[in-house]
Order: C-alpha cells, then sequence, then structure tokens
C-alpha cells in the first residue's frame, strides 16, 4: 500500500504514527507548529475527529480502507464488545504479531518479511500479512531465512522487554508462540477506536 510522506501525514494527523516520525525531530516540529499561528484553532466538528481517529488507525497498522471497514463491519456482526474485538483483530494480524514480536523493526518492514516468504506458522509457509493468528499458533522463520541479513543478528540486537504478554519467543531459534489474546489498552494507543466506530456506524 502506497501511503505518500509520512511525516506530512503525521503532521496533519497530529500523531506519530509512524515509526519514522516517533522522534524527537518530530516532537520538537510539532512543538514549532503549534507556536506558529496566532489564530484561534477552530473547533473540529465530530466527523472531522472521527475521521483523524479513522485515518491514525488505519495508518497506524498500515492497512486499506477496505480492509478497516471490513474488520469494523466484523467486529459488530460477531461481538457485544466490538471495540476490543476490532483491536484484537488489527492486533493478530501475522504482520503485527511479526512486529508485537521483535522480528522486523517496524510494521511495514514485518509486511514485507511476511509477503517475501520468510515466515513459517504451523510449520507451513505462509505469505499473507492480514493472516489471522490465534492462540497455540507457532511461528518461524523459515530455515532458509535465518542466515539472512534480516536475521542472523537480531540475538544480539532483539528487546525482549517490548514483546507483549500474550506472545513468547525464543530469539535463538527464531521460534515463538501465540500464548494468549492481546488486550487492548487505551493509554498506549496513538488512537481513540470509538471515534472510529463512530465514524462507520455514521
Amino acid at each position: 500500500m502506497i501511503i505518500g510522506p509520512k511525516f506530512k501525514i503525521a503532521k496533519r494527523l497530529g500523531a506519530a504514527i509512524f515509526e519514522k516520525t516517533q522522534t524527537e525531530k518530530f516532537a520538537l516540529s510539532q512543538a514549532r507548529g503549534g507556536r506558529r499561528t496566532s489564530k484561534r484553532p477552530s473547533q473540529a466538528s465530530d466527523y472531522k475527529r472521527q475521521l483523524i481517529e479513522k485515518q491514525k488507525m488505519r495508518f497506524s497498522y498500515g492497512i486499506t480502507e477496505k480492509q478497516l471497514r471490513r474488520y469494523v463491519d466484523e467486529s459488530i456482526a460477531k461481538s457485544h464488545q466490538p471495540i476490543a474485538h476490532l483491536m484484537e483483530r488489527l492486533e493478530t494480524r501475522l504482520d503485527n504479531t511479526v512486529y508485537r514480536l521483535g522480528l522486523a523493526k517496524t510494521r511495514r518492514f514485518a509486511r514485507q518479511v511476511v509477503a517475501h516468504g520468510h515466515i513459517k506458522v504451523n510449520g507451513k509457509k505462509l505469505g499473507i500479512p492480514s493472516h489471522k493468528m490465534k492462540v497455540g499458533d507457532v511461528i518461524t522463520v523459515r530455515e532458509g531465512s535465518k542466515q539472512s541479513g534480516i536475521f542472523n543478528m537480531l540475538a544480539d540486537t532483539h528487546e525482549a522487554t517490548g514483546v507483549p504478554t500474550w506472545l513468547s519467543i525464543d530469539i535463538k531459534k527464531l521460534t515463538a508462540t501465540v500464548t494468549g489474546l492481546p488486550v487492548f489498552n487505551p493509554a498506549e494507543a496513538l488512537f481513540d477506536p470509538e471515534q472510529v466506530m463512530e465514524y462507520y456506524s455514521r
């Protein structure tokens, strides 16, 4: 998916939704931008606020509008807690799981790693980034990929503390397991999923 100039998009949405904008430079730019204007900020409409939160969510996970709409519709149809269901579906995408495990530095790179056939799920090579992971699923790096530049030094640089509690990983063997389900923590999110649900319920 072609996104465009990430710095400009993140600045327009007012959130560091891309890894490259999660820097001190971006924060300083946001602060300077806030001091430049002498005009009073206009009150955003409900629609605009909802649209911005929807775009934050979409760009954070690197998914298309069509995919997000499908996830929202599925969450409303299948669960009495659609927000929790939606966040669980986004977090358990294979590309996001690879990212959360620390096997790739960004979600975008994780999507490439999966699409290029470096990852196996339950012993089978799987190149579908949107594949939904389930409790008990085992993720391994394909044997032929372990010595590639992507993974051969990962054991030395991997940050185990960043791996969420619903996943476990043996970084030396490049093997991981889905041990539970993700639980959404609003304090850690860069967007408001409630506003996203309201956007699609219009």
